[in-house]
């Protein structure tokens, strides 16, 4: 942040404990004063204005331009430069990068008014999280998303355990599919995880060989679960 600009202006953005070699995670509160979202506008681009803009529902523009605006004072940190010249494009398949630093890689996700970021140099990194009280249809997901050996993980437990672990292999899976960029047409029902050592990826095809990948649950508050994804392309 420049000279000039108050703490209290500026997103509330937290460091997180070490998860994994290499990443910095942060723990961003999606909520702030006038003031303070007067000041997240301004280190916003032209087109996150725009797209800010097009938000029908009030919270969500307010989330989006709070979530983007600490997305931008962490990498401004990083790269040592103001959060407003940070040039965020669109790479391959539209995943999100760095104009300006090829070996910086970053990933956000958000739920609630709560979002989590995380930098890593050298590889690719995915981050999601979901809160542990989101009702879901867990039949549902299982049977659409899930691999038979974790289905044979999800049966024997009672219905809370079933929807937490389901919670849980869904961000790895997600996780995984932001590293990536194939996002949601990654091939989740085909992604062997194992929450029984580690996480880790036990099967997969394509771009998503096991011996690519490292699998780690964030230190996120009570309430959350969250799995950050490091993908060491070949």
């Amino acid at each position: 942040m420049s000279g000039n600009v108050s703490a209290r202006e500026t997103p509330r953005v937290a460091p997180l404990a070490c998860a994994a070699p290499g990443v910095k995670l942060w723990w961003c509160e999606l909520r702030a004063s006038p003031s303070q979202l007067r000041h997240c506008y301004s280190v916003l681009s032209v087109s996150e204005r725009a797209r800010a803009a097009r938000y029908g529902v009030e919270n969500l523009r307010v989330r989006y331009v709070i979530g983007r605006a600490g997305l931008r004072l962490v990498l401004g940190r990083s790269l040592g430069v103001p959060p407003v010249e940070v040039r965020i494009i669109r790479g391959e398949r539209g995943r999100p990068r760095l104009a300006h630093d090829a070996v910086l890689d970053f990933n956000v996700s958000h739920t609630g008014d709560v979002a989590l970021l995380g930098t890593l140099e050298g590889a690719r990194l995915g981050v999601d999280i979901e809160r542990l009280d989101r009702r879901i249809n867990t039949a549902g997901i299982a049977s659409k998303f899930l691999t038979a050996n974790e289905r044979a993980l999800v049966a024997p437990l009672d219905a809370e355990g079933a929807r937490r672990a389901v919670l849980t292999l869904w961000t790895c899976k997600e996780a995984m599919s932001k590293a990536t960029g194939d996002a949601l047409s990654a091939p989740f029902a085909s992604l062997d995880v194992d929450l029984c050592r580690g996480p880790a990826l036990r099967h997969g095809a394509g771009a998503y060989q096991p011996e690519h990948w490292s699998l780690h649950a964030a230190p996120v508050p009570d309430g959350y679960v969250a799995t950050i994804a490091i993908w060491r392309t070949p």
